[in-house]
């Protein structure tokens, strides 16, 4: 019998459940994934906690990599016996089996694996959509200075690497000293330890005093204020998540004083909404996977049953690169 991981009730890493369940067949628009490996991402975490709201019950996890067992009417871009990855609503990849949309699913090029390829949909792909399309009013050249917080998680990993191929100075923080040297050791130009450094001060000197066009900031409450201090006039903070808490209200006013900033909030579901948007993205992504330029980092791997361990360590920080579940 397939099995998945479910929670009832939203609350802390115990409210996960495995559970047994029927999967059939694929309706119009959908195929079956038998899946080889799942991706962790801290996106999951929001949903366990109902900080992200889904009806319950509700199966988590946003990104895999396997075979595809079968496809429903109208899925033309893949078969049954495809290798395939994807990052995808709606949540549900925490399983061995599953029914799912075809439209975000890619096929997964033979020289990647299942491990990497589950690692790096959702993260890979939220880089490209932040480098390549969440830009400054005036753009980035290469030679610029970029400050990407939590540099050294899975996403971070693959921005170092990415940002370096671009001809970019990437500005790193994290929260050791050992966390500063990956992010350094994957193409970061500089690192902060934010637990023993101010990173405000910091990107001054880095910088000659003139800040940085864009910060991108998956950690929230707690670098929010910092983030917006470090920009130049005309500078983009780009927010992406939410791993410190949500960012409380705030005076738009306040981006007037510092010099005319820009604020975003995105979300890669807003930039995988089309099959053409998302196959555009995924062969971007594969293409500098199989170039060399950026490699995907799977430092941790969890057996799918013990899936509350993992989500423990990545809610205390303790993880480094990606996060895998087997099967």
């Amino acid at each position: 019998m397939p099995q998945a991981i479910q929670i009832t009730q939203y609350g802390g890493p115990e409210a996960m459940q495995l559970v047994e369940r029927e999967v059939g067949a694929p309706g119009p628009g959908e195929i079956r994934i038998r899946h080889h490996a799942i991706g962790l991402n801290f996106i999951d975490v929001y949903q366990r906690t109902g900080l992200y709201k889904n009806p319950l019950p509700l199966t988590l996890g946003m990104e895999g990599a396997g075979v595809v067992e079968a496809v429903g009417e109208g899925v033309t871009h893949l078969q049954a016996g495809d290798r395939a990855a994807y990052a995808s609503n709606p949540p549900g990849s925490y399983c061995d089996v599953r029914v799912m949309p075809a439209k975000c699913v890619c096929k997964l090029p033979d020289e990647i694996d299942f491990e990497t390829g589950a690692a790096m949909m959702l993260k890979g792909l939220t880089v490209q959509y932040l480098l390549k399309k969440t830009l400054p009013a005036e753009g980035l050249q290469p030679g610029d200075h970029v400050l990407w917080h939590a540099a050294a998680g899975g996403v971070g990993l693959i921005a170092c690497q990415w940002a370096k191929a671009l001809g970019l100075q990437l500005i790193a923080t994290a929260g050791s000293d050992a966390k500063c040297q990956l992010a350094l050791e994957h193409g970061a130009t500089h690192a902060i330890n934010y637990r023993s450094e101010n990173f405000v001060e910091r990107v001054k000197d880095i910088t000659g005093g003139k800040g940085v066009k864009v910060v991108y900031d998956s950690v929230g409450k707690d670098t929010f204020d910092g983030s917006l201090d470090v920009l130049r006039p005309f500078g983009l903070l780009a927010s992406f998540g939410n791993a410190s808490g949500p960012v409380p209200p705030f005076a738009p006013g306040i981006l007037g004083t510092k010099g005319s900033l820009y604020i975003t909030r995105g979300t890669l579901f807003t930039h995988i909404a089309t099959r053409e948007a998302t196959q555009a993205m995924a062969d971007d992504l594969f293409a500098v996977v199989k170039s060399g330029a950026v490699k995907i980092r799977i430092d941790q791997r969890y057996p799918l049953a013990e899936v509350a361990q993992a989500h423990v360590a990545l809610e205390a920080r303790n993880t480094t690169g990606c996060t895998i579940l087997t099967l």
